[in-house]
């Protein structure tokens, strides 16, 4: 068990499919307030997932495309910080997702985190014609491109998937080396990864503190493998809850879930791992399930 040395950052990802909110395809407004109450009820984070299609044999949903709608929404917010669960490198090219990153920078003030992920829901890439083939290789080179653009400002690179001459990125936003890297995965060569070029990990999705336990030891034996202090690197959790109302009574074993009290010290508990932000995946879905959250965050922060 980690005594916390800081307060737990306490961020939510919000759904941008189709049918997400309470059956509702959220719209850019539902968006916009969903940001505002989270930055009110004291969030540290808002997220938005980086997805084109969800298909599942007859079942298919659409969503907004990320980084335009983080865009429009980084002038609505002052504080909190914005990013991505996760960006994949296979969708767009990683020398101009690293200067959207900087953009989005700039456009946020330095609130803007930038979550990177391989990818793994085959169907939209072949709807959208991407490659589906050797993931993990493809994103390693996308992500040395990406981390040399937005720390160093240039890079030349010369590899089996990407190749790039004398490329820069400038102008820079007003992080010094650009908005900080996290890196979404649970597979241990990821790990290494996440080990050798992030600022965070995210490992998801949780339904209790101790399922953390066995992947912060991976990233403990990754960075004592590549030769990097572990506390570079911030930890952070996805974790499932379902949000009931008051008088609603109920128990979900796939999701944390009980009183505003007992949602706290669920949240006390990932802390104690050595989880240092947590993002919440919620339901309900919407400004209703952020004012459900409410009361146990002010909890939180009481301490």
């Amino acid at each position: 068990m980690h005594t916390p040395e800081q307060p737990l950052k306490v961020g939510v990802i919000c759904s941008t499919f189709e049918y997400s909110f309470q059956g509702k395809t959220p719209s850019f407004r539902d968006l916009q307030e969903t940001v505002k109450v989270a930055e009110e009820i004291g969030l540290d984070s808002y997220w938005l997932p980086d997805h084109l299609l969800y298909r599942f044999g007859d079942e298919e949903a659409g969503c907004w495309e990320v980084m335009t709608a983080l865009a429009a929404l980084a002038p609505l917010s002052t504080n909190i910080q914005l990013g991505t669960l996760v960006a994949c490198t296979s969708f767009r090219s990683p020398a101009l997702l690293a200067r959207m990153a900087a953009t989005m920078d700039e456009i946020s003030n330095g609130r803007f985190i930038l979550g990177l992920g391989a990818g793994w829901h085959q169907p939209e890439y072949e709807a959208f014609g991407f490659p589906f083939d050797h993931l993990f290789s493809r994103f390693e080179e996308a992500l040395q491109i990406i981390t040399s653009l937005l720390r160093e400002g240039k890079v030349d690179f010369e590899g089996r998937y990407y190749q790039l001459s004398n490329c820069v990125s400038k102008p820079q936003g007003p992080s010094p080396k650009g908005p900080r890297i996290m890196i979404g995965s649970r597979k241990p060569r990821m790990t290494r990864l996440v080990a050798r070029y992030a600022d965070a990990w995210n490992t998801h999705w949780h339904t209790s503190a101790e399922q953390v336990k066995e992947p912060y030891a991976q990233l403990l034996a990754a960075c004592k493998e590549v030769g990097r202090d572990p506390n570079e690197v911030e930890l952070t959790a996805g974790i499932v809850m379902s949000l009931l109302k008051d008088d609603e009574k109920g128990e979900n074993k796939n999701a944390i879930s009980g009183t505003p009290e007992q949602i706290a010290q669920s949240l006390r508990e990932f802390a104690n791992e050595g989880v240092k932000h947590v993002i919440i995946q919620f339901e309900p879905q919407g400004v209703e399930g952020l004012e459900r959250l409410a009361p146990a965050i002010k909890l939180l922060k009481q301490g």
